[in-house]
């Protein structure tokens, strides 16, 4: 696997030499489709129109442009841009060191493997293994792709994981939203021990392997048959039923009824312990 970028990363004045590799497989789970004209199945070709008089519009004739108002824009040139961009970065600096617990889960984006350059082995495993004993996050900010971007870095087994976080500006911020207060949605004791003993019946230790992308499965067999010149029948569409306003506490006897009776005795078994504490903590 080719590495996405290699430089060093500065951890005070320790300079470590690091390549960085992507920790996830971007793509793997979808299908990509091509439009294509029905009659000859040939690839349909997109043009540049302007919305003006629906002229093609060649690639020399095009500028870049912000959209301050409706339909006003500022032009910005090649030479603009290429100033305004970062300068490309060959060291990712380590700026402080944060409790992980701190940070909102919002911030954290995508994951990347550090995999030390040559001479950078013993740097490496020090930098990995102190931040693991200290429990803190390292955050670092470096330029990525014409881009600046924050980052966390943080051990993952023997690999030290880089991950990319999003900037303060870019999350929307919850009071933007309305959720249900408890007190307003008026939640019964008696329903929130039932819904307790509900999640506790579910409780499973986390095994990625159980979650599977069925969409993914499917579609790729289908494609595998079809490829092989079987037949493919849809099934019928089935009608969404209207959404209703039900009984909370009926489902929720429900709910607990159809899991498995061990299941459902320990999740009890658990919640029952749960309420009794804060009783005893008040009789001492």
């Amino acid at each position: 696997m080719a590495a996405l970028w290699k430089g060093s990363i500065s951890f005070g004045l320790v300079n470590i030499p690091v390549q960085l590799f992507p920790a996830v497989r971007t793509g793997k789970g979808a299908v990509h489709f091509r439009q294509l004209r029905k009659k000859d199945l040939a690839p349909i070709r997109y043009e540049r129109v302007s919305s003006a008089d629906d002229a093609v519009v060649p690639w020399s004739d095009i500028v870049k442009g912000y959209e301050y108002a409706k339909n006003k824009f500022v032009v910005l040139t090649a030479a603009e841009l290429k100033a305004a961009a970062p300068e490309a970065s060959k060291t990712i600096d380590i700026l402080d060191f944060v409790k992980e617990a701190s940070i909102d889960p919002r911030y954290f984006d995508t994951p990347y493997y550090f995999r030390p350059d040559r001479n950078g082995e013993k740097a490496y495993a020090l930098l990995r293994d102190a931040i693991r004993e200290s429990g803190l996050v390292g955050i670092a900010k470096f330029t990525l792709r014409q881009k600046e971007h924050l980052a966390g870095i943080k051990p993952m087994g023997d690999a030290l994981m880089l991950e990319m976080m999003r900037f303060a500006h870019e999350l929307v911020d919850v009071s933007d939203i309305e959720f249900p207060k408890a007190q307003r949605a008026k939640v019964t004791p008696q329903e929130m021990r039932m819904a307790r003993q509900l999640i506790e019946s579910l409780a499973a230790e986390w095994n990625p392997e159980k979650y599977t992308d069925d969409y993914y499965r499917h579609l790729t067999a289908m494609i595998q048959a079809k490829l092989k010149g079987k037949k493919i029948t849809a099934a019928p569409e089935g009608v969404s039923p209207e959404p209703k306003v039900l009984d909370l506490m009926s489902r929720l006897k429900e709910s607990l009824a159809r899991q498995p009776k061990s299941r459902a005795r320990r999740a009890t078994g658990r919640t029952k312990r749960a309420a009794r504490k804060p009783a005893a903590r008040r009789s001492a």
